[in-house]
């Protein structure tokens, strides 16, 4: 049996590389700073199916969990979460058409099955526009944009991702829910950085 792991506030944090998306998973202080190391991710690159690996430090001696996709370079592709012992957690995907005006997700996981979306649609609308424009869209902003994750059936706040304002990636995620699993919930807070453009 698979014991779920709940942290009900972490922090990520891209790290700048040019070959590789690393990102670090602390856990938040009652301040709101960094605490402990959670886990250190790295997205393979260049691979046919989208794989991210989360170690327990940046050694990446120990795998501790991971997702990836099932299909190969597929935009609707649906990405599993697994543990170290490769059990599945939870899954989650991009939910193409609705994510046409505002980018929209869809996790499920232990008994949930939410919805995420994009907090501010004119935000939505401002990237989307920015990335249009030719030339001008290769131009890196560093849009502040959230996501806030609802049960299906509850409407109760599951999941929400903050990106701070800063000139790396760096995300603030709450979990109210204790329901959803730590490593299914670092998995989605990774993936709304790395494959949102996609």
């Amino acid at each position: 049996m698979n014991d779920p792991m709940y942290v009900p506030h972490f922090l990520m944090r891209q790290k700048l590389t040019l070959m590789v998306n690393r990102y670090q998973i602390f856990a938040a202080n009652p301040d709101g700073t960094e605490g402990e190391l959670l886990a250190f991710a790295q997205q393979k690159r260049m691979a046919f199916k989208e794989q991210v690996t989360f170690y327990a430090d940046e050694s990446k001696s120990r795998a501790l969990f991971s997702f990836r996709a099932r299909q190969r370079l597929d935009v609707h592709a649906e990405h599993d979460v697994y543990d170290e012992n490769g059990v599945e957690l939870g899954y989650f995907r991009k939910a193409f058409g609705a994510s046409l005006l505002r980018s929209t997700w869809q996790l499920s996981a232990g008994g949930i099955d939410a919805t995420g979306k994009e907090r501010r649609v004119s935000i939505a609308i401002l990237r989307r526009v920015w990335e249009a424009i030719p030339f001008l869209g290769n131009i890196w902003v560093p849009f502040v944009f959230h996501f806030d994750f609802t049960d299906t059936l509850t409407g109760e706040t599951v999941l929400v991702s903050e990106r701070r304002k800063s000139i790396r990636d760096e995300y603030s995620v709450t979990v109210p829910d204790p329901r959803l699993d730590f490593r299914v919930a670092a998995s989605m807070a990774v993936a709304l950085d790395a494959l949102q453009s996609r």
